[in-house]
C-alpha cells in the first residue's frame, strides 16, 4: 500500500511540474540587480519556471530584432524605454495594463500600453579620489571638466553602440547641448579617454580599481562601490543627469500569456516597489524612502532637481544616427 501511495505522490508531483507555468524573461537590469528582483518573483509565483536571459541593452536590442520573427521571450524586463520605442521592438509587444498601474505616473507609461516603466537610472561619474589626488588633479563636477588636457588618459567611458548607459550619456549631451556644442564637447572629451568599455557598470568597477581616475558611468554602480569601501566620490554632472528608464513589457507572441501577466503584475507590487528602492535611484512608484547609503554617497532626496529632462521619443528616433556618427569619430 505504501508503494502505491509513494508511486501516486510522485506521479501527482510529476504531474504538478509538467503543468507548471514556464516563462523567459529578457532584462537589461544589472546582473546582481536582476538576480535580487527574480528570487523575490520566483518566491511570489512558486508555481512558475522563470528563465532569464540578461544582456546589455544594445546586444538585447539587436536580439529581439534578430528574433522578431519568431519571438523566443515572453516578457522583456527592465529594458532602455529609448529603446523599447524603436518600432521594431514596439511592434513585437501587446497592451497590458498591468493591476496596480495606475499608480504609476502616465509620464513613465505608455499611451497605448505597450508598455511601463517601474525604475531608472541617471549618469553619475565615479572617481577615485586616491589616484585623483596622486595625479594632483581637481575633483571635476562637470562633463565639461573632464575636457580639460590635465585628465587626458584618466577618463573612461561606456560604448554607447552597447550600453544603455553609454548612450543615454551621449544623447542627452546632445539634447542639452545642441548637435554642434555637443559634439565639439565630445571631441574634446575622446582626446581624454583611455578606452570605451562595453558595460555602464566597469567604468565605474576600473575607476574604483585605481585604474584610471574617472570612470563615467551610473548612480547605483557608485552608490554600491562607496558602500562597499571603495574610495571613490559620486559626481553628477552639473550640466544635468542624463537618465533613462526602464521598462517592462508582454511579447504578443508569448505562449503562456497568463503567466507572463502575472509575472507583469507583480512587477507594480508594494514587494516589488520595496525591492527597487534598495537597488534603484529612480523609482517611479509612490511611497519609500531612499536608503540612507544612498544620501550618503551624494544623492540627492529628490532627484528630479538633477536630472536633465531626457526626450525619450527623440532618442529613439536619433539612436541609429548618433551611434553612427559616434563611431565614425571615435571608432575609425
Amino acid at each position: 500500500m505504501k508503494f502505491h501511495t509513494a508511486t501516486l505522490t510522485a506521479a501527482l508531483l510529476m504531474g504538478t511540474s509538467a503543468f507548471a507555468g514556464e516563462i523567459t524573461i529578457y532584462t537589461s537590469y544589472e546582473e546582481d540587480e536582476a538576480a535580487a528582483f527574480l528570487d523575490l518573483a520566483r518566491a511570489a509565483l512558486p508555481d512558475v519556471e522563470m528563465n532569464m536571459l540578461r544582456l546589455s541593452t544594445g546586444d538585447l536590442a539587436a536580439r529581439i530584432i534578430a528574433e522578431k520573427g519568431n519571438p523566443q521571450h515572453d516578457v522583456i524586463w527592465g529594458f532602455a524605454a529609448s529603446t523599447i520605442v524603436n518600432p521594431e521592438i514596439e511592434k513585437t509587444l501587446e497592451p497590458y495594463a498591468p493591476k496596480g498601474v495606475e499608480g504609476i505616473p502616465a509620464a513613465f507609461r505608455s499611451d497605448e500600453d505597450k508598455w511601463f516603466a517601474v525604475t531608472g537610472y541617471m549618469a553619475a561619474f565615479c572617481v577615485n579620489n586616491e589616484r585623483l589626488k596622486d595625479k594632483g588633479l581637481e575633483m571635476p563636477t562637470s562633463w565639461a571638466d573632464l575636457t580639460d588636457p590635465a585628465f587626458k588618459g584618466e577618463v573612461v567611458m561606456p560604448n554607447p553602440a552597447s550600453s544603455g548607459t553609454g548612450y543615454i550619456q551621449i544623447s542627452s549631451l546632445l539634447q542639452m547641448m545642441g548637435e554642434d556644442e555637443g559634439w565639439a564637447l565630445l571631441d574634446k572629451l575622446d582626446e581624454n579617454v583611455a578606452q570605451y568599455i562595453k558595460s555602464g557598470s566597469k567604468p565605474c568597477h576600473a575607476a574604483s580599481a585605481g585604474e584610471y581616475v574617472v570612470g563615467a558611468s551610473y548612480d547605483m554602480r557608485a552608490i554600491k562601490n562607496i558602500a562597499e569601501g571603495y574610495p571613490i566620490t559620486m559626481v553628477i554632472p552639473s550640466e544635468g543627469s542624463g537618465n533613462e528608464l526602464e521598462a517592462n513589457a508582454l511579447v504578443a507572441t508569448s505562449d503562456n500569456k497568463e503567466d507572463a501577466k502575472r509575472f507583469l503584475d507583480w512587477t507594480v507590487t508594494p514587494e516589488a516597489a520595496t525591492a527597487y528602492g534598495k537597488w534603484k535611484a529612480i523609482v517611479t512608484m509612490p511611497g519609500g524612502e531612499k536608503p540612507q547609503q544612498f544620501l550618503d554617497a551624494g544623492l540627492p532626496q529628490d532627484t528630479s532637481d538633477v536630472l536633465h529632462p531626457t526626450d525619450f521619443t527623440a532618442a529613439a528616433e536619433d539612436r541609429t544616427a548618433i551611434i553612427e556618427e559616434w563611431q565614425n569619430r571615435y571608432e575609425n
